[in-house]
């Protein structure tokens, strides 16, 4: 029996492009897939969590299971190879498109998918690690991590000084001109406070 397995961590993603890579994959290979077994789960759950783990309990020897990419089974180094583990000693064959994986019983698969799978953690690890690093670096240097409050929505009323100065002149408050502008009032107060102030526009400030 062959299963098509697609997985998305968030319900935001979707499955459809794994899909058409599975069937794409299976029409050049002139085979069908008799199952589909999709999933929105994060792949460091635990396979008890999982509908993969509850196909792992049901295939046999001879069955192949088909997904886009090793990656899609875990994403961690353990359970990727306690899944590779599991299917190998079933006799099951695990085949990837994206890396043109076929693992089956032989040698040859075991030693792959290992070395694919360590690698992969070992790249996780130092992305993490860099990440780490130098976030501890800016904090060493004074630096305020994360955006500034304000910062990105007060780039929506650059290059409208002009229009803002009438406005404070008309007798326009925050709310009106946030609303004229779509913004709300706090941004034009942030931006009147941050951006006017170098024409030295304080005395119009209420």
């Amino acid at each position: 029996m062959i299963y098509g397995y697609v997985r998305v961590s968030t319900d935001k993603q979707t499955i459809e492009n794994q899909r058409f890579e599975i069937n794409r994959f299976c029409k050049n290979n002139k085979i069908k897939i008799h199952k589909w077994i999709q999933e929105t789960i994060s792949g460091t759950k635990t396979l008890a969590k999982r509908q993969l783990g509850a196909l792992l309990q049901t295939v046999e020897e001879g069955d192949i299971i088909v997904c886009s990419e090793l990656s899609r089974l875990g994403r961690s180094f353990f359970l990727i190879m306690s899944i590779l583990s599991g299917c190998l000693e079933k006799g099951v064959k695990i085949w990837t498109i994206k890396d043109n994986y076929r693992l089956g019983d032989d040698i040859q698969s075991k030693v792959l998918a290992f070395a694919f799978s360590l690698s992969a953690e070992i790249e996780r690890n130092l992305i993490s690690q860099r990440t780490k690093e130098a976030l501890a670096r800016r904090k060493a240097e004074g630096k305020v991590l994360g955006r500034q409050p304000g910062r990105a929505k007060n780039v929506m009323l650059s290059g409208k000084e002009k229009q803002i100065r009438k406005m404070i002149r008309e007798g326009k408050n925050n709310v009106e001109i946030g609303k004229a502008f779509g913004v709300h009032r706090g941004t034009v107060r942030v931006f009147r406070q941050e951006r006017l102030t170098k024409w030295k526009l304080k005395k119009l400030f209420p």
